[in-house]
């Protein structure tokens, strides 16, 4: 375990004192790490800091577990005297100042995109025990539902479920359909935009014969204005007084922002989480129930996914829609068997392939992180590093692409800055 540890964190880590820990002393009985990421001047973040340190320092004077639990803290600080002041608040370690190289890789493999963040993790493996550890602070202050597992999603749901005539129905109902899983709220402008077009899909997949339903979990503030959009729905939703249900499925996906929605099979299994991504583009549902496809063409709804890790991104000298088919069969098989080896590993793909042709979204894109115009132009872009990888040859072939994923992913490659 201490070696995979090392691999994750590097050989030291330090703490308030300026002194170093070395992360083969972690202890053999650690078996869950949280991942707290986060910075000094951000307000969330140290109000969740107070939190935190009350809820550690009862776990570790109480719980039977207190030596399978340790904290790492990942700053995305940038001065180094506010992040060793803010280190004197906490009681446990954080990966060095300087080390953002390995900074960067967690936010990425965790697909980190808010902070203040806690992710927990099995302290063998590296895989996500629990997404929302803010949730977990908040609703299990004494550390009882230790190690805060995923649970399946009928558990979890279990209870009663509303239509908006008031009636209910039991969550049992859901078994052997696919169900959406939408976390949204009326505040929310993107929320409402989506709502509209998700009622249509709705409608089309139940008029197809498909046995689909959809849970909407409210982040309402207040139980009025719940009603309020609730009677806009189509389907079912959370009773807006089951706060504590409402929190365990936030807590089960690891919702970080509205709105998402989340997919199931009919064994209550995640399709996607991107749903919102994919009722977009697919406004006749004809890819329902929208399986991940290994190759997207960059649209301005799925461009969001650029951000929340690297994209590998294909741009080639096409106009129309159809024309971008050849460079998708090019990369589709690499994209398959990289998407493959992850899900055999149950770890999300660390690499989303896109291809783009010749439009304004494209000329966006390029602007932006500075390409250069060539086409086929073959790229790596990691938005949240800020950071570029470009791999421009002559002729792009699949030999040409594998060589230059496999170089990323082994980290053989020399970023260029966005």
């Amino acid at each position: 375990m201490s070696e995979f540890l090392v691999n994750l964190l590097g050989e030291r880590l330090v703490n308030g004192e300026k002194a170093e820990l070395d992360v083969h002393a972690l202890g053999s009985k650690l078996s869950l790490l949280g991942l707290y990421f986060g910075c000094s001047l951000n307000g969330p973040c140290k109000q969740f800091n107070a939190s935190l340190c009350e809820f550690y320092s009862k776990f570790k004077k109480s719980s039977e577990h207190k030596d399978k639990l340790e904290i790492v803290f990942i700053s995305s600080d940038q001065d180094q005297k506010q992040w060793q002041d803010f280190l004197q608040e906490m009681q446990w370690p954080a990966l060095p100042f300087k080390d953002r190289h390995k900074k960067m890789k967690l936010w990425n493999k965790y697909k980190v995109t808010s902070i203040p963040s806690l992710v927990f993790v099995d302290a063998a493996t590296g895989k996500v025990v629990c997404r929302n550890g803010l949730l977990v602070v908040r609703d299990d202050p004494k550390g009882l539902e230790f190690p805060w597992g995923p649970k399946p999603f009928a558990e979890v749901v279990d209870g009663p479920l509303l239509r908006n005539n008031r009636q209910t129905t039991d969550s049992s109902a859901l078994e052997g359909s696919y169900v959406g899983v939408y976390f949204s709220a009326h505040w929310c402008p993107p929320c409402r935009s989506l709502t509209r077009v998700l009622v249509e899909s709705y409608r089309k997949v139940k008029e197809s014969g498909h046995k689909f339903e959809i849970v909407f979990v409210s982040a309402d503030r207040s139980e009025e204005s719940f009603t309020q959009y609730f009677s806009e729905m189509p389907w079912l939703a959370v009773p807006y007084t089951d706060e504590a249900r409402r929190s365990r499925l936030n807590r089960l996906y690891g919702i970080q922002g509205i709105p998402t929605l989340i997919l199931l099979d009919t064994e209550g299994h995640m399709i996607t989480r991107q749903g919102r991504v994919e009722i977009l583009n697919d406004p006749d549902c004809r890819l329902f129930p929208w399986h991940p496809r290994p190759v997207l063409e960059l649209s301005e709804s799925n461009a969001v996914q650029l951000h929340e890790g690297p994209c590998l991104v294909l741009f080639v000298d096409a106009e129309e829609e159809g024309e971008l088919e050849p460079a998708k069969e090019l990369i589709q098989p690499i994209a398959e068997k990289i998407m493959a080896k992850y899900k055999a590993k149950e770890e999300e793909t660390p690499l989303l392939f896109f291809v783009a042709g010749e439009d304004d979204m494209s000329d966006s894109l390029r602007d932006y992180t500075n390409l250069p115009e060539a086409a086929p132009l073959l790229t790596i872009l990691d938005m949240s590093a800020r950071a570029k990888y470009v791999k421009d040859v002559e002729e792009i072939t699949p030999a040409v692409v594998e060589q230059f994923v496999s170089d990323f992913l082994a980290e053989k490659l020399k970023p260029e800055p966005i």
